[in-house]
């Protein structure tokens, strides 16, 4: 006991619990409060029926402080977060509301369903009740595609279980009306487990002594399952620092919106299994979980790897990649297409505003000058740069310079986007045309063109990467091999792999399912001898 009160025995535990679950069929809250507070250790349990009862007398403040509690004496409890998610949006606090929707996501592990009535509690949770929570969360924020979005996707999973219509909700959400959050019922606490309470006069807890033998000495297994080997053909990932880390930093978090997608929390680390398809979505492993999550949301990490050396042999016969570094993959320049000559975009208003700063002490007259002549250099500054409302899978913003040329926008763009600049087009869309067209190359400064008010919209699109390529040969992968940068290509057993090139003895530029890159010739046999002159994709 960390506040120093006497411990409470089992039995005076069950009979408080008991006692204040018979207020709560009663309806008396206050009652049920003061006999909760009695219990000098609560449990996860216990505290979310403190919580409820706040939340019936009103008071979501209280309610969440419990659920607080709750939370931490049971961090895996998915109904405490969802509970705390409608709390949350109560109170207004739509960021904090919206983080609980996915540690609940989270925490149902996968499943559709999950009922807890052998814990106690009369209810069954469903994936559908907290993707439609955050929904609502969407909506209050005033993101109603997203909210529209969301809601699709219940209504395709909802197969069962009582609550809102959502044809009419999502009806409510093209009107730009907000939802209201989805509750537990009142009076649907945790109970008791019956037997015990009805035998807490005759049964003896304690019981005659007994000896307790065990057949493995020292047995100090904590775990709940034995280590799981590694699949054969995966290469343990190398954390070599930040450039060259196959490890990434979730910048925000991320809730499953289909098939084949993770719900990744917000600051997690997860795994870079492969390279980013088309729809702007990569492979990554979090939490022993192979999944989807869209690029935008995911940031380099310095990751060291701390153990020693370890062997280098791969037992299940597989080559290793050769020992030598890969080339650089040799860069094709494709045949400029002239484009028409770029007008002007039409403005569009910040994503957000800014909250002003608290007002500074006022400086002496050699730190006026001082301040003057910084905020003077940023002025000019921010007056030389131009910001660029790019749309791609999400839209970014990005400050670039007002003189910048065609290739050094898309430089920018390209590294702000996370692709290379050689697999992206830029497009711009004039005044009352939705038509996208591509953005002249010949011109020396393109957003000198397209400024207005200091903004410029363009739109990113993919390029075809074989796109004026010629295919030499085709071969067909012996192996697994699991990209080790950037320019490597990634494949599986059996996949034809069409050959662009030749980069030196050990390497090949090749293609295959929509992405370029180099790979070791020794994971792949040529099946084909015939080669393919002017195959032109």
């Amino acid at each position: 006991m960390t506040d120093g009160r006497k411990s409470m025995l089992y039995s005076e535990f069950l009979q408080l619990w008991a006692s204040a679950v018979r207020l709560v069929d009663t309806r008396d809250w206050e009652g049920c409060l003061s006999t909760l507070e009695q219990i000098t250790q609560p449990t996860a349990r216990t505290l979310f029926n403190m919580s409820s009862a706040h939340l019936a007398l009103g008071r979501p403040d209280l309610a969440r402080n419990a659920l607080d509690l709750a939370l931490v004496k049971d961090e895996h409890l998915a109904v405490g977060f969802f509970q705390r998610s409608t709390v949350m949006i109560l109170l207004e606090r739509l960021e904090e509301a919206l983080s609980d929707c996915i540690w609940a996501q989270k925490h149902m592990r996968g499943n559709s369903v999950i009922d807890y009535k052998q814990l106690g509690l009369r209810f069954k949770l469903y994936s559908w009740q907290v993707l439609y929570n955050a929904a609502v969360v969407y909506s209050r924020m005033g993101q109603w595609d997203q909210a529209l979005e969301v809601l699709e996707t219940v209504s395709k999973e909802r197969t069962e279980g009582k609550g809102p219509n959502v044809e009419r909700a999502m009806g409510n959400v093209k009107k730009g009306e907000v939802l209201a959050p989805l509750l537990i019922p009142e009076g649907v606490v945790f109970r008791p487990n019956k037997r015990e309470v009805d035998q807490l006069k005759e049964r003896d807890f304690l019981g005659k002594a007994k000896v307790i033998h065990s057949m493995i000495p020292n047995d100090d297994f904590g775990g709940f399952e034995p280590l799981r080997l590694q699949k054969p053909g995966f290469y343990e990932p190398k954390g070599q620092g930040a450039p060259d880390s196959r490890y990434m930093r979730v910048k925000a978090p991320h809730m499953s919106r289909g098939a084949g997608q993770l719900t990744v929390p917000g600051g997690a680390i997860v795994f870079l299994f492969g390279e980013e398809d088309r729809d702007g979505m990569t492979s990554v492993i979090y939490d022993g979980q192979r999944g989807l999550v869209p690029v935008s949301v995911l940031e380099p990490v310095d990751v060291r790897s701390t153990k020693g050396k370890r062997d280098n042999r791969i037992p299940n016969g597989i080559p290793l990649p050769p020992e030598l570094q890969p080339p650089t993959r040799p860069q094709v320049t494709p045949t400029p297409i002239p484009p028409p000559r770029a007008g002007r975009s039409e403005p569009s208003p910040p994503p957000y505003t800014t909250a002003p700063s608290s007002p500074l002490p006022e400086p002496d007259s050699t730190e006026n000058q001082l301040q003057d002549s910084v905020l003077s250099s940023e002025a000019a500054s921010e007056a030389a740069s131009v910001q660029v409302k790019v749309h791609f899978l999400q839209t970014l913003s990005v400050q670039v310079p007002r003189d910048s040329t065609h290739q050094e926008l898309k430089e920018s763009v390209a590294r702000a986007l996370g692709q290379a600049p050689t697999n992206i087009g830029l497009r711009w869309r004039s005044h009352g045309s939705r038509v996208l067209l591509p953005l002249d190359q010949d011109c020396g400064s393109p957003l000198l063109q397209l400024e207005e008010s200091g903004k410029v919209h363009l739109w990113c699109q993919k390029e075809d990467p074989l796109q004026n390529r010629t295919i030499l040969y085709q071969m067909v992968a012996l192996y697994d091999y699991t990209a080790q940068g950037p320019e490597d290509l990634e494949f599986s057993e059996g996949d034809t792999i069409d050959i662009l090139g030749e980069v030196n003895e050990e390497w090949l530029e090749g293609h295959t399912g929509g992405n370029v890159g180099i790979f070791p010739g020794c994971f792949a046999y040529r099946e084909n001898t015939k080669i393919l002159q002017n195959t032109q994709l």
